[in-house]
Protein backbone atom coordinates (compact mmCIF):
# COMPACT_ATOMS: atom_id res chain seq x y z
CA UNK A 1 0.00 0.00 0.00
CA UNK A 2 1.29 3.46 -0.94
CA UNK A 3 0.27 6.78 1.39
CA UNK A 4 -0.35 10.04 -0.99
CA UNK A 5 -2.22 12.83 -0.26
CA UNK A 6 -5.19 14.67 -1.69
CA UNK A 7 -3.97 17.09 -4.07
CA UNK A 8 -6.59 19.74 -3.07
CA UNK A 9 -6.53 19.52 0.84
CA UNK A 10 -2.30 19.89 0.36
CA UNK A 11 -1.12 22.93 2.46
CA UNK A 12 -1.61 25.97 0.07
CA UNK A 13 -2.81 23.97 -2.48
CA UNK A 14 -4.51 27.47 -4.09
CA UNK A 15 -0.98 28.77 -4.22
CA UNK A 16 0.80 26.21 -5.89
CA UNK A 17 0.84 25.06 -9.34
CA UNK A 18 0.03 21.45 -10.16
CA UNK A 19 3.59 20.50 -10.36
CA UNK A 20 4.30 22.59 -7.51
CA UNK A 21 1.90 20.53 -5.63
CA UNK A 22 3.85 16.97 -7.13
CA UNK A 23 7.25 18.27 -5.79
CA UNK A 24 5.22 19.74 -2.05
CA UNK A 25 4.09 16.07 -1.71
CA UNK A 26 7.10 14.42 -2.43
CA UNK A 27 9.27 16.50 -0.22
CA UNK A 28 6.52 15.41 2.58
CA UNK A 29 7.37 12.15 1.94
CA UNK A 30 4.57 10.98 0.03
CA UNK A 31 3.88 8.52 -2.63
CA UNK A 32 1.53 9.48 -4.70
CA UNK A 33 -0.92 12.77 -5.48
CA UNK A 34 -5.06 12.24 -5.59
CA UNK A 35 -6.02 15.84 -7.50
CA UNK A 36 -10.18 15.54 -6.50
CA UNK A 37 -11.02 16.47 -10.36
CA UNK A 38 -8.99 17.40 -13.41
CA UNK A 39 -9.78 20.52 -13.88
CA UNK A 40 -7.51 21.03 -10.95
CA UNK A 41 -5.06 20.72 -13.30
CA UNK A 42 -6.62 22.05 -16.34
CA UNK A 43 -9.74 24.25 -16.27
CA UNK A 44 -9.65 23.68 -20.15
CA UNK A 45 -8.46 20.28 -20.58
CA UNK A 46 -5.37 21.10 -21.99
CA UNK A 47 -3.84 17.66 -22.92
CA UNK A 48 -0.35 19.21 -23.22
CA UNK A 49 -0.89 20.31 -19.45
CA UNK A 50 -1.83 17.14 -18.41
CA UNK A 51 1.04 15.03 -19.97
CA UNK A 52 3.61 17.38 -18.18
CA UNK A 53 1.96 16.67 -15.11
CA UNK A 54 1.83 13.10 -15.56
CA UNK A 55 5.60 12.71 -16.83
CA UNK A 56 6.75 14.90 -13.62
CA UNK A 57 4.73 12.37 -11.35
CA UNK A 58 6.48 9.34 -12.93
CA UNK A 59 9.74 11.31 -12.90
CA UNK A 60 9.29 11.93 -8.94
CA UNK A 61 8.11 8.33 -8.56
CA UNK A 62 4.52 9.53 -7.59
CA UNK A 63 1.08 7.72 -8.28
CA UNK A 64 -1.48 10.22 -9.56
CA UNK A 65 -5.26 10.03 -9.54
CA UNK A 66 -7.68 12.30 -10.21
CA UNK A 67 -11.08 12.87 -10.51
CA UNK A 68 -14.19 14.06 -12.40
CA UNK A 69 -17.38 15.62 -10.51
CA UNK A 70 -20.37 14.81 -9.02
CA UNK A 71 -22.68 12.68 -10.40
CA UNK A 72 -26.27 13.66 -8.71
CA UNK A 73 -27.99 15.43 -11.52
CA UNK A 74 -29.94 17.28 -8.01
CA UNK A 75 -26.69 19.09 -7.34
CA UNK A 76 -24.93 19.50 -11.41
CA UNK A 77 -26.23 23.20 -11.36
CA UNK A 78 -23.58 23.69 -8.45
CA UNK A 79 -20.97 22.65 -10.89
CA UNK A 80 -21.66 25.00 -13.63
CA UNK A 81 -18.18 24.54 -15.21
CA UNK A 82 -18.83 21.33 -16.14
CA UNK A 83 -21.41 22.04 -17.89
CA UNK A 84 -19.67 24.93 -19.96
CA UNK A 85 -17.19 22.24 -20.87
CA UNK A 86 -20.06 20.39 -22.57
CA UNK A 87 -21.36 24.05 -24.60
CA UNK A 88 -24.84 23.70 -22.02
CA UNK A 89 -24.68 19.78 -21.60
CA UNK A 90 -23.83 18.67 -18.05
CA UNK A 91 -23.39 14.92 -19.59
CA UNK A 92 -21.22 15.81 -22.23
CA UNK A 93 -19.09 17.74 -20.30
CA UNK A 94 -18.46 15.04 -17.91
CA UNK A 95 -17.43 12.76 -21.19
CA UNK A 96 -14.75 15.41 -22.28
CA UNK A 97 -13.55 15.04 -18.64
CA UNK A 98 -13.45 11.38 -18.88
CA UNK A 99 -11.62 11.50 -22.32
CA UNK A 100 -9.10 13.86 -20.80
CA UNK A 101 -8.17 11.85 -17.80
CA UNK A 102 -7.17 9.26 -19.93
CA UNK A 103 -5.58 10.61 -22.90
CA UNK A 104 -3.75 13.29 -21.40
CA UNK A 105 -2.78 11.94 -18.05
CA UNK A 106 -3.30 8.57 -18.12
CA UNK A 107 -5.67 8.33 -15.17
CA UNK A 108 -8.19 5.72 -14.91
CA UNK A 109 -8.94 5.33 -11.46
CA UNK A 110 -10.89 8.29 -11.19
CA UNK A 111 -12.82 10.39 -8.45
CA UNK A 112 -16.58 10.92 -8.40
CA UNK A 113 -19.40 12.00 -5.50
CA UNK A 114 -23.13 12.30 -5.17
CA UNK A 115 -23.24 16.03 -3.07
CA UNK A 116 -21.57 18.58 -1.49
CA UNK A 117 -21.49 19.54 1.88
CA UNK A 118 -22.76 22.84 2.33
CA UNK A 119 -21.10 24.63 5.94
CA UNK A 120 -23.19 27.66 5.67
CA UNK A 121 -26.59 25.69 6.32
CA UNK A 122 -27.70 24.10 9.32
CA UNK A 123 -27.56 20.94 10.86
CA UNK A 124 -28.83 17.84 8.63
CA UNK A 125 -29.65 20.35 5.38
CA UNK A 126 -26.06 20.75 5.42
CA UNK A 127 -26.38 17.55 3.62
CA UNK A 128 -28.22 16.55 0.94
CA UNK A 129 -29.52 13.45 1.94
CA UNK A 130 -31.99 15.58 4.04
CA UNK A 131 -33.51 17.56 0.96
CA UNK A 132 -37.46 17.38 0.86
CA UNK A 133 -37.63 18.69 -2.61
CA UNK A 134 -35.71 16.20 -3.39
CA UNK A 135 -36.01 12.73 -1.79
CA UNK A 136 -32.87 10.51 -1.21
CA UNK A 137 -34.63 7.65 -3.05
CA UNK A 138 -35.11 9.84 -5.94
CA UNK A 139 -31.62 11.03 -6.14
CA UNK A 140 -29.86 7.69 -5.70
CA UNK A 141 -31.94 6.68 -8.85
CA UNK A 142 -31.43 9.81 -10.72
CA UNK A 143 -27.89 8.61 -9.58
CA UNK A 144 -27.96 5.50 -10.97
CA UNK A 145 -29.20 6.42 -14.59
CA UNK A 146 -26.24 9.43 -14.64
CA UNK A 147 -23.78 6.71 -14.11
CA UNK A 148 -25.36 4.66 -16.81
CA UNK A 149 -25.00 7.29 -19.19
CA UNK A 150 -20.96 7.43 -18.09
CA UNK A 151 -20.40 3.81 -17.88
CA UNK A 152 -20.19 3.16 -22.18
CA UNK A 153 -17.46 5.70 -22.29
CA UNK A 154 -15.43 5.15 -19.60
CA UNK A 155 -15.04 1.12 -20.60
CA UNK A 156 -14.21 2.05 -23.66
CA UNK A 157 -11.35 3.96 -22.06
CA UNK A 158 -10.24 1.08 -19.35
CA UNK A 159 -11.15 4.00 -16.61
CA UNK A 160 -13.32 3.62 -13.14
CA UNK A 161 -15.92 5.82 -11.65
CA UNK A 162 -14.74 5.58 -8.05
CA UNK A 163 -17.60 6.71 -6.32
CA UNK A 164 -16.97 8.45 -3.04
CA UNK A 165 -18.32 7.34 0.45
CA UNK A 166 -19.41 11.09 0.40
CA UNK A 167 -20.82 12.42 4.00
CA UNK A 168 -24.94 12.29 2.42
CA UNK A 169 -24.58 8.49 0.85
CA UNK A 170 -24.15 5.28 3.15
CA UNK A 171 -21.40 2.54 2.03
CA UNK A 172 -24.42 0.24 1.14
CA UNK A 173 -26.27 2.24 -0.86
CA UNK A 174 -22.20 2.89 -2.56
CA UNK A 175 -22.23 -0.97 -2.98
CA UNK A 176 -25.62 -1.12 -4.42
CA UNK A 177 -24.56 1.34 -7.08
CA UNK A 178 -21.60 -0.66 -7.80
CA UNK A 179 -23.02 -3.67 -8.25
CA UNK A 180 -25.51 -2.59 -10.61
CA UNK A 181 -23.35 -0.58 -13.02
CA UNK A 182 -20.73 -2.66 -13.15
CA UNK A 183 -17.68 -3.06 -10.72
CA UNK A 184 -15.67 -3.15 -14.15
CA UNK A 185 -16.27 0.23 -14.31
CA UNK A 186 -16.95 1.61 -11.11
CA UNK A 187 -15.00 1.15 -7.58
CA UNK A 188 -15.21 3.01 -4.08
CA UNK A 189 -12.66 6.31 -3.02
CA UNK A 190 -13.13 5.13 0.65
CA UNK A 191 -13.23 7.97 3.31
CA UNK A 192 -12.46 6.78 6.42
CA UNK A 193 -13.97 9.77 8.35
CA UNK A 194 -17.47 10.22 6.13
CA UNK A 195 -19.12 7.23 7.09
CA UNK A 196 -19.20 7.61 10.42
CA UNK A 197 -21.64 10.53 10.10
CA UNK A 198 -24.53 8.09 8.60
CA UNK A 199 -24.02 6.01 11.62
CA UNK A 200 -21.65 3.47 10.42
CA UNK A 201 -18.27 2.14 12.65
CA UNK A 202 -15.74 2.42 10.28
CA UNK A 203 -14.19 -1.29 10.48
CA UNK A 204 -17.40 -2.36 9.64
CA UNK A 205 -17.82 0.10 6.34
CA UNK A 206 -14.11 -0.96 5.62
CA UNK A 207 -15.54 -4.66 5.20
CA UNK A 208 -18.33 -3.85 3.14
CA UNK A 209 -16.44 -2.10 0.65
CA UNK A 210 -12.74 -3.65 1.01
CA UNK A 211 -13.90 -5.64 -2.42
CA UNK A 212 -14.92 -2.47 -4.63
CA UNK A 213 -12.23 0.28 -3.01
CA UNK A 214 -9.53 1.68 -5.49
CA UNK A 215 -8.56 4.96 -3.87
CA UNK A 216 -9.11 6.25 -0.53
CA UNK A 217 -9.52 9.73 1.57
CA UNK A 218 -7.57 8.37 5.07
CA UNK A 219 -8.85 10.75 7.94
CA UNK A 220 -9.69 10.12 11.82
CA UNK A 221 -12.35 11.91 13.70
CA UNK A 222 -13.71 12.04 17.57
CA UNK A 223 -16.81 11.56 18.24
CA UNK A 224 -18.50 13.28 21.27
CA UNK A 225 -22.50 12.76 22.92
CA UNK A 226 -24.89 14.79 22.06
CA UNK A 227 -28.48 15.43 23.14
CA UNK A 228 -29.27 14.15 19.10
CA UNK A 229 -26.76 11.42 19.48
CA UNK A 230 -23.35 12.33 18.46
CA UNK A 231 -20.74 14.77 16.59
CA UNK A 232 -17.93 14.25 14.57
CA UNK A 233 -14.98 16.51 14.27
CA UNK A 234 -12.05 15.37 11.74
CA UNK A 235 -8.76 14.66 13.26
CA UNK A 236 -5.29 13.27 12.00
CA UNK A 237 -4.76 9.38 11.79
CA UNK A 238 -4.14 7.93 14.99
CA UNK A 239 -5.61 10.92 17.27
CA UNK A 240 -9.41 9.85 16.91
CA UNK A 241 -11.87 6.57 17.20
CA UNK A 242 -10.84 4.84 14.06
CA UNK A 243 -8.81 1.44 14.49
CA UNK A 244 -6.34 1.95 12.16
CA UNK A 245 -5.67 -1.90 11.96
CA UNK A 246 -8.77 -3.38 11.53
CA UNK A 247 -9.56 -0.70 8.72
CA UNK A 248 -6.17 -0.93 7.03
CA UNK A 249 -6.22 -4.72 7.51
CA UNK A 250 -9.55 -4.98 5.88
CA UNK A 251 -8.56 -3.25 2.53
CA UNK A 252 -5.18 -4.84 2.72
CA UNK A 253 -6.87 -8.29 2.17
CA UNK A 254 -8.38 -7.00 -0.94
CA UNK A 255 -5.84 -4.50 -2.52
CA UNK A 256 -2.47 -4.98 -0.94
CA UNK A 257 -0.93 -2.44 -3.75
CA UNK A 258 -3.56 0.14 -2.84
CA UNK A 259 -3.01 3.91 -3.58
CA UNK A 260 -4.04 5.25 -0.66
CA UNK A 261 -4.18 9.07 0.07
CA UNK A 262 -4.09 11.32 2.93
CA UNK A 263 -7.03 14.07 3.07
CA UNK A 264 -5.98 16.76 5.82
CA UNK A 265 -9.39 18.86 7.25
CA UNK A 266 -9.27 21.01 9.93
CA UNK A 267 -11.60 20.90 13.21
CA UNK A 268 -14.36 22.61 11.71
CA UNK A 269 -17.74 23.27 13.41
CA UNK A 270 -18.84 18.96 14.42
CA UNK A 271 -21.42 17.33 12.23
CA UNK A 272 -24.80 16.03 13.99
CA UNK A 273 -24.69 12.49 13.47
CA UNK A 274 -28.58 12.52 14.99
CA UNK A 275 -28.86 8.08 16.17
CA UNK A 276 -30.96 9.64 19.26
CA UNK A 277 -33.49 11.19 16.50
CA UNK A 278 -36.37 9.43 14.83
CA UNK A 279 -36.48 11.76 12.17
CA UNK A 280 -32.80 10.70 10.99
CA UNK A 281 -33.09 7.55 11.93
CA UNK A 282 -36.16 7.48 9.36
CA UNK A 283 -33.78 8.01 6.40
CA UNK A 284 -31.30 5.62 6.99
CA UNK A 285 -33.51 2.08 6.58
CA UNK A 286 -29.80 0.36 6.47
CA UNK A 287 -28.87 1.47 10.03
CA UNK A 288 -27.04 -1.90 11.96
CA UNK A 289 -27.67 -1.11 15.38
CA UNK A 290 -24.67 -2.94 16.83
CA UNK A 291 -22.57 -0.61 14.72
CA UNK A 292 -24.46 2.68 16.05
CA UNK A 293 -23.48 0.77 20.02
CA UNK A 294 -19.97 0.84 18.93
CA UNK A 295 -19.62 4.29 17.81
CA UNK A 296 -21.49 5.08 21.08
CA UNK A 297 -18.71 3.09 22.97
CA UNK A 298 -16.16 4.72 20.94
CA UNK A 299 -17.30 8.25 21.73
CA UNK A 300 -17.04 7.26 25.23
CA UNK A 301 -13.99 5.41 25.08
CA UNK A 302 -12.62 9.19 23.63
CA UNK A 303 -13.94 10.60 26.40
CA UNK A 304 -12.07 8.71 29.08
CA UNK A 305 -9.03 9.26 27.60
CA UNK A 306 -9.26 12.88 27.45
CA UNK A 307 -9.99 12.26 31.05
CA UNK A 308 -7.08 10.83 31.34
CA UNK A 309 -5.21 12.79 29.66
CA UNK A 310 -3.98 10.49 26.90
CA UNK A 311 -5.80 12.94 24.27
CA UNK A 312 -7.07 16.38 24.11
CA UNK A 313 -10.46 17.20 24.52
CA UNK A 314 -12.95 17.84 22.03
CA UNK A 315 -13.05 21.45 22.97
CA UNK A 316 -9.07 21.85 23.10
CA UNK A 317 -8.60 19.80 19.83
CA UNK A 318 -10.94 22.37 18.06
CA UNK A 319 -9.63 25.60 19.10
CA UNK A 320 -6.36 24.62 18.67
CA UNK A 321 -4.95 26.21 15.15
CA UNK A 322 -5.00 24.18 12.11
CA UNK A 323 -1.68 23.25 10.73
CA UNK A 324 -2.46 20.92 7.47
CA UNK A 325 1.43 20.42 6.98
CA UNK A 326 1.46 18.77 10.22
CA UNK A 327 -2.08 16.44 9.85
CA UNK A 328 -0.36 14.94 6.88
CA UNK A 329 2.64 14.27 8.50
CA UNK A 330 1.14 12.84 12.20
CA UNK A 331 -1.37 10.87 9.35
CA UNK A 332 1.52 9.73 7.22
CA UNK A 333 3.25 8.25 10.28
CA UNK A 334 0.76 6.47 12.10
CA UNK A 335 -0.70 4.89 8.68
CA UNK A 336 2.87 3.51 7.58
CA UNK A 337 3.51 2.21 12.10
CA UNK A 338 0.19 0.36 11.64
CA UNK A 339 0.77 -0.71 8.00
CA UNK A 340 4.34 -2.50 9.25
CA UNK A 341 2.71 -4.00 12.12
CA UNK A 342 0.34 -5.97 9.79
CA UNK A 343 2.70 -6.81 7.60
CA UNK A 344 5.34 -8.10 9.84
CA UNK A 345 5.87 -12.16 9.90
CA UNK A 346 3.13 -13.56 12.42
CA UNK A 347 0.76 -10.33 12.05
CA UNK A 348 -2.68 -10.99 11.84
CA UNK A 349 -5.19 -8.87 10.14
CA UNK A 350 -7.16 -6.56 12.58
CA UNK A 351 -7.31 -6.03 15.90
CA UNK A 352 -9.61 -5.21 18.36
CA UNK A 353 -11.46 -1.77 18.50
CA UNK A 354 -9.09 0.15 20.00
CA UNK A 355 -6.01 -1.74 20.26
CA UNK A 356 -3.99 0.82 17.57
CA UNK A 357 -4.87 4.27 18.18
Amino acid sequence: MKIGVDGRKIPGAADRTPLEILGYARDLGMEGVYFRTVLDISPTLDLGVLREVRREADTLGLYLQMGLGKVNPYAAAEAPEIRRLGEGDYTRGMLRMLQACREGADCGELWVACCNYKADLPGYYAIDRFRTDAPWADQLVAIEKFLGLLAPAARDLDCHLNMETHEEITTTEVVRLVESIGPDVMGITFDTANVMVRGEEPVAAARRVAPYVRATHLRDSILQRTGVGLTRTFSPCGLGVIDWAGLLGALLEHAPDLEASIEPAGPTLAIPIGIADESWRALHPDLVEDEVTELVRLADDYARRSADGAVPSVEDFRATPFDGEDFVLRSAEHLRETLATLQAPGATAGTTAGENR
